[in-house]
């Protein structure tokens, strides 16, 4: 976990802005960079598999329905204590 910590804070130095996950998310425009869990906050599947190579693959994608990536995400920022942190807004989703 130390890490994936030191990472995730040498990743968010190159980001003008930095999304620091919690309830002020709103919508999905107010994830503009590589979300960033706080130390406690980090049970949630989101958290554990979400990597900046992920991020930058999916970030500006949709299916074929229109749902984006960030539309998936966006719970899963927002509640930090989800379990899961990812939900299909499709069935293309998946």
């Amino acid at each position: 976990m130390v890490a994936k910590s030191e990472s995730v804070k040498s990743l968010a130095a190159k980001d003008e802005e930095v999304t620091v996950c919690g309830p002020h998310l709103k919508s999905i425009d107010d994830l503009k960079s590589f979300p960033q869990f706080k130390e406690g906050e980090r049970s949630s599947m989101l958290c554990k598999y979400l990597t900046q190579e992920v991020w930058d693959k999916y970030k500006d994608s949709k299916d074929a329905q229109g749902v984006t990536f960030k539309q998936c995400i966006l719970s899963g920022c927002q509640n930090t204590d989800s379990g899961i942190g990812v939900y299909a807004g499709s069935p293309n989703s998946y």
